[in-house]
Order: C-alpha cells, then structure tokens, then sequence
C-alpha cells in the first residue's frame, strides 16, 4: 500500500529538507527537537479527557520516579495500565506521551499510569527497566491508593516503551510477579539488529531511520555484550511461555515493523494469546497521531478493545 498522503505532510514536517539528523545530534538537541514537536501537536487540538489527570513520585530503586495518573471520575477499584513512552530510552517524557495517553486511558476506561522512567545515556540499560519494573510493583503493591484493582494489571508502550512493556513482563514472569493481565506492544523494538527485510526497505525516509535506531541502542547498552541480553532484545529471550497475551501493533512504513511481528510470532509459537495488527500507510510514531490520521484513531480503539476484554470489563 503506498504512503498515506497526510503521512506525507507529517513528513514533511518532522523531517524538513536540510533538518539535523537525529545521528548528527548531541542529546541535548535530540531532546529538545522531541519537545519541539510535541509542543506543536500539543498546539493542535488535545483530546479531551472525561476524568483526573495529576502528577506524582513513587519510590524506586534508583530514586522518586515521576508518573503521571490518568484517573476515572466513577468510583473503582478500576483496572490499571502501566504505560511506557517512547524515544529510544533516550528522549521523551509523560508530557511528550499525552496525547496518546488521555486517548487510550479515555477509550479504555482503566486507571492508566504513565511512567517517566530515567533516560538513557545518563542511565544505562537496565536502569529504565528498573524503573518501569518497580513502578509496576509498587502499584500493584499500593492499588488503593490510585484507586486501581491489583488483580488486573497490564503494562504497554510504543517503541522503546514497548520493548519495556516486553522485558518487564518477562522479568515479572521470572522474579515472582505480579501477574498482568496483557502487555499492549506498539511498534515495540525486539531486537538490536538491523538486518530485516523491514529495515532495508524503510530504513532511510520514514522519520525513524537505521542511522537513528543504531544512535538509540548504542546509548542504551553499556556494551556490545548486552544486545543478546533477553531484556534488551525480548526476541532472544529462550522461552516465552507463560506471559500474559499481548496486542502487538506495527507500521508500514516502519524499520521495526518486521521485528515486532517476529515477536508476535514467537509469542504465539509459545501458546501466549496474540493479536497482531500492521497498519499499512504509516510511519513509526502514528500510534501518537490522534485526530490526525484515522489509523491511529483506530490503533487506540483497537488497543482499549484488548485491554477491556484482558480486564474483564464492558466496552
């Protein structure tokens, strides 16, 4: 399918002619171009959200880990989200993530927690999975307190935040829980290798790049070595059985596409209940496009549909 056309524009903007690569730049210039777009989609019209939106810190193992909780007006115990934000564990932050969040916390009805794990290369891997693991125990730990039910917990994010939503479930699943109910995977990055079909077609042009991701991994690992760690690369983890069913969404035009759905194979190999959607026309990044490409409208629909049907709960 080609390019949909207001993909196109969208291009046009997050990529100009003559714009900085995202390889050409320092970190301080990668974040503050991420903040500059998010600032011009947050200009645009922001979904509304029927219920509290407030900030706060909960403990962590490396310190206060900020999150932003996304509540319900009606009384709960509700069930919970813990949501992970992309930016290749270098950039991003709930603020950069609000957009999609006051969607899919809206369509989903859940107590959604967005979390503001510590970045990377100031924090290495595995300090933001360390974060973003003890942020899910603390809230099943500590359900009342943002009114959530902890029998009923999912973890999810986009890009980076998917490839943390994966190896929490899977540190969850080795180190005693607590047991989720479903881990939402979109555009996760599974693997750190560049040798899919999906990166030699979409590699270069479509916003995310080969160049961009190589610059993303080489400041979240440490070292070499760490690429085949199964909580880096879920994909190479030896075993999948056992985690709880997952919605895994990818793009098009997209160098992690094949990644992703390579994931969602082996997680199906596994016995673990998948449901695997490419949306075809768009670019990495869609998933936060909300009331502007009718795809990411109907990623979010999508993704709540899931959730609601792992929580138990009513469309």
């Amino acid at each position: 399918m080609p390019l949909d056309p207001k993909c196109k524009i969208l291009l046009d903007v997050l990529s100009p002619p003559g714009a900085r690569r995202l390889e050409e730049s320092s970190v301080a210039e990668a974040r503050e171009m991420m903040d500059r777009l998010a600032a011009m989609r947050a200009g645009g019209e922001v979904p509304a959200y029927p219920g509290t939106i407030r900030d706060r810190q909960i403990p962590g193992p490396h310190g206060p880990i900020p999150v932003r909780i996304y509540a319900p007006e009606s009384k709960g115990p509700h069930p919970l989200l813990a949501f992970f934000h992309g930016g290749g564990w270098v950039l991003g932050s709930v603020a950069t993530a609000d957009v999609a969040c006051r969607a899919l916390a809206a369509a989903t009805g859940c107590v959604l927690v967005s979390v503001d794990y510590r970045l990377a290369p100031e924090h290495e891997f595995p300090v933001p999975l360390d974060d973003c693991t003890a942020a899910v125990r603390w809230l099943a730990e500590h359900a009342a307190e943002v009114d959530a039910d902890p029998a009923r917990i999912a973890v999810g994010g986009d890009s980076a935040g998917g490839n943390l939503s994966a190896a929490v479930a899977l540190r969850l699943r080795d180190e005693g829980g607590p047991r989720l109910a479903h881990q939402m995977l979109v555009y996760p990055v599974t693997d750190a290798s560049f040798e899919t079909r999906s990166y030699r077609e979409n590699g270069e042009g479509y916003f995310l790049t080969r160049a961009g991701m190589e610059w993303f991994w080489n400041h979240y690992l440490p070292g070499p070595a760490d690429a085949a760690n199964p909580l880096a690369s879920p994909l190479r983890a030896p075993d999948l059985r056992g985690l709880p069913p997952a919605t895994v969404i990818t793009a098009e035009f997209d160098p992690l596409r094949d990644e992703g759905e390579a994931y969602a194979e082996r997680l199906r190999e596994a016995g673990v209940p998948v449901r695997l959607t490419r949306y075809d026309g768009v670019i990495h990044g869609f998933f936060g496009m909300v009331d502007t490409l009718d795809q990411a409208d109907e990623a979010i629909r999508e993704a709540a549909a899931a959730l609601r049907a792992s929580f138990g709960t009513a469309a």
